[in-house]
């Protein structure tokens, strides 16, 4: 982009921006059809960021859409570029960058690295089987060894292309800092199924624990997209069963985060 502003590329430039800002509507425009909380949008010149005040306890389908949404604004974008090449008001060269354009932010964004659409499809997939906090540390790892992959390919074959440099410096900063803030993520996560307004999952799914782990550790194993029961045991045999709110409310509503879940035995 920079290169195309200051060489006076500026159809390079309008290309560019027209293909990534339509991207990022597609989130935008699908995030606020299920009302979430839209915060802004940020473009950037190899993609952008459509960034959402939600903190993984929507419906695992809402979260889904959202994130196809924008590259699937791709498909009508290259076949709106075919009908005006075919009908002669753009040049087969202008067709040309426009698709290479077109193809390259889209692969681009589908690959397995956070905060790209890949990382987050991956992510959501992965939350489907495990809990948020293991869903979170897979996605990390994943997106760690497609980075460095993607890294060493360039280095091999393409090592002189500033571009590619510019765009892992960004990836690298932002795989960094959801690494160091990974403890919050989970915090928010459980902080927003506790305050935020829940839609009913229909989907129960037991969390079994003896009476000594903590509540802490208990809430660690929370899952996207269901809620649980909590089956608490001693020695292998039930003793009794908490609501998932009554954990949550001892944790954040008591302060009793060094508690045991045997000791809300008697409590509720």
């Amino acid at each position: 982009m920079g290169i195309s502003i200051m060489t006076a590329h500026f159809q390079s430039l309008l290309i560019l921006l027209s293909i990534i800002l339509i991207h990022e509507l597609g989130h935008a425009m699908t995030a606020r059809h299920f009302n979430w909380r839209l915060k802004s949008i940020v473009l950037l010149p190899f993609g952008g960021v459509a960034e959402v005040e939600e903190h993984g306890n929507r419906p695992l389908k809402e979260e889904l859409l959202t994130i196809a949404a924008g590259p699937l604004q791709h498909l009508p974008l290259q076949g709106a570029a075919f009908l005006f090449q075919t009908a002669g008001f753009l040049s087969y060269e202008t067709y040309q960058l426009f698709t290479f354009y077109n193809v390259m932010i889209l692969l681009f964004n589908l690959l397995p690295i956070w905060p790209l659409d890949g990382g987050k499809l991956l992510f959501l997939l992965v939350s489907m089987k495990r809990s948020y906090q293991d869903a979170h540390r897979t996605m990390l790892m994943v997106s760690a060894v497609s980075l460095a992959l993607y890294l060493l390919f360039f280095l091999i074959f393409y090592p002189q292309q500033l571009n590619v440099w510019v765009i892992a410096g960004f990836l690298i900063y932002s795989l960094y800092m959801e690494y160091k803030h990974r403890s919050f993520a989970s915090m928010r996560f459980l902080l927003e199924r506790y305050y935020g307004n829940q839609q009913d999952p229909g989907i129960l799914e037991p969390i079994i624990v003896d009476e000594g782990e903590s509540i802490y550790q208990t809430l660690l194993k929370f899952r996207r997209g269901c809620k649980h029961p909590i089956i608490v045991e001693r020695n292998g045999k039930k003793l009794f069963e908490l609501d998932e709110n009554e954990l949550l409310h001892a944790f954040f509503a008591d302060k009793r985060t060094q508690s045991t879940v045997g000791e809300l035995n008697y409590d509720y």
